[in-house]
């Protein structure tokens, strides 16, 4: 059956509805103010700089953390729910309140630190609603085109989300973000709408914007995206969903390809996130860049997203998705290895100069490694799902992939706390994401490259 231009270009305005909160939240200007309003905080309170730096990463990860556990756990069940039900959209539009709303509240974090556990829990549900509404859009993604559009497709919506990413993140920091030092926007002009730069209401207005962004842009993908009237019609209580989900992981033990896939990507996915997490953090910590500086950061990372994501759907579509995510792999375990062994006054085992220059070039090409290969790795991973999933069960098996992407999700976080814990130091608090790098290319050796959804299918459920 085609599928319509609009329902897909409907479908594909949730990735560009949805980017600004990891590009601008979660990455490039909430998280560094995050990391910065806390590391003060602690300072005022007695804490050695050293100290405050690496106890603001750790409870950032914290929350990170308990949302993931929360996603993992809820993930699979929701989806089961919803295959039996055939409704996806009444979930995607009630976490999308949640998530406006969560964004909204980001506002409330000032400089001097008050509520900062508050936000910290609020930006965490945001994010947590942000998760679950994108596993239900997930799963409408088989349903859009054969098995060898589904790859471009996916590569495109990816890309079209980090062009969003891009013009949010020039916007937000050409009209709104403020230097510390200055009060001034990248133009060069107080932040727009007379907010007060003393307070960085600049920068604080990150929230509502991204709220604003999302309410917006979510309008096609509601107008042009409905549920398949054809599906659904089983029972939805708690015992018949719970017996589907069972029945679905008794059928994934049997399916080798999928197994290894989900376990791979449950490492290498889990090692991402944390990039973006800590990417940002790792510029104002180490770097002691503004948050000037990492919005430009962001900005480069993200074109190079859009880019070579929409050139990653174009192999996916010639080669298939494992290739694609064996490459992108690869070249995020070589940034890890320079964000372990660089800093301001050291490269690996060779000392620059106080003023080098060469600590921030190489840290803006790891933002393009990081943008492109990650986002690369993002839309064939979904792809590769696509080839591993029941036509029939599309939001179980992206509740699976969920999980299976949370179940893991406190291993990056929880690493880097100890590690940095450990050492004092925040560039070796990184080494457990080379080591889940490599653990997700291990078990990649093991996916059969076109799935088995074929096999898959003809499982009596």
């Amino acid at each position: 059956m085609a599928v319509s231009k609009r329902r897909i270009w409907g479908w594909m305005a949730f990735d560009w509805a949805s980017q600004p909160f990891y590009t601008l939240g979660l990455t490039f200007v909430f998280g560094p103010y995050f990391a910065l309003v806390a590391t003060n905080a602690f300072v005022a309170d007695g804490m050695d700089k050293l100290a405050a730096d690496a106890q603001a990463q750790s409870i950032w990860s914290l929350g990170q953390f308990v949302a993931a556990i929360f996603i993992a756990l809820t993930a699979p069940f929701l989806g089961a729910f919803a295959d039996n039900s055939g409704r996806k959209m009444p979930w995607i539009a009630g976490f999308s309140v949640v998530y406006v709303l969560g964004s909204w509240a980001l506002w409330g974090l000032t400089p001097a630190g008050l509520g900062l556990i508050t936000i910290l829990v609020v930006f965490y549900i945001a994010f947590f609603a942000a998760e679950s509404a994108l596993n239900f859009v997930n799963a409408i993604l088989p349903s859009l085109g054969t098995e060898n559009e589904i790859g471009r497709i996916s590569g495109s919506g990816a890309a079209f989300g980090y062009w969003g990413g891009v013009v949010s993140l020039f916007m937000l920091l050409l009209l709104f973000v403020e230097s510390p030092e200055t009060g001034l926007t990248l133009l060069g002009h107080p932040p727009l709408l007379g907010l007060d730069a003393a307070q960085m209401e600049g920068t604080r207005s990150v929230g509502p914007f991204i709220a604003i962004w999302y309410a917006i842009f979510m309008i096609p993908f509601f107008l042009y995206v409905r549920d398949d009237p054809r599906l659904g019609g089983q029972p939805t209580n708690v015992r018949a969903v719970w017996g589907e989900l069972k029945a679905t992981l008794r059928g994934v033990m049997r399916r080798d390809s999928m197994k290894y896939f989900l376990l791979a990507s449950m490492f290498y996915r889990d090692a991402l996130n944390a990039l973006y997490a800590f990417g940002g953090i790792y510029g104002v910590l180490v770097l002691g860049w503004t948050t000037i500086q990492i919005g430009v950061f962001g900005i480069v990372a993200a074109i190079a997203a859009a880019i070579f994501t929409w050139a990653g759907g174009l192999a996916d579509q010639r080669f298939g998705p494992k290739p694609v995510i064996l490459v992108a792999v690869w070249l995020l375990i070589i940034v890890g290895c320079f964000i372990v062994g660089m800093s301001r006054d050291h490269l690996f085992l060779f000392a620059l100069e106080p003023t080098s220059r060469v600590p921030d070039i190489i840290f803006f090409t790891c933002g393009v490694v990081i943008g492109g290969a990650g986002g690369a790795v993002y839309a064939s991973s979904r792809s590769m799902m696509v080839r591993h999933t029941h036509p029939d069960r599309p939001a179980e098996a992206f509740g699976l992939f969920a999980l299976t992407g949370k179940a893991t999700a406190f291993l990056a976080p929880a690493g880097i706390s100890l590690f940095t814990f450990l050492t004092g130091n925040v560039q070796l608090g990184f080494l457990p994401v080379i080591f889940l790098f490599l653990a997700g290319l291990f078990l990649l050796r093991r996916v059969n490259k076109d799935g088995d959804r074929a096999e898959w299918s003809a499982t009596p459920q």
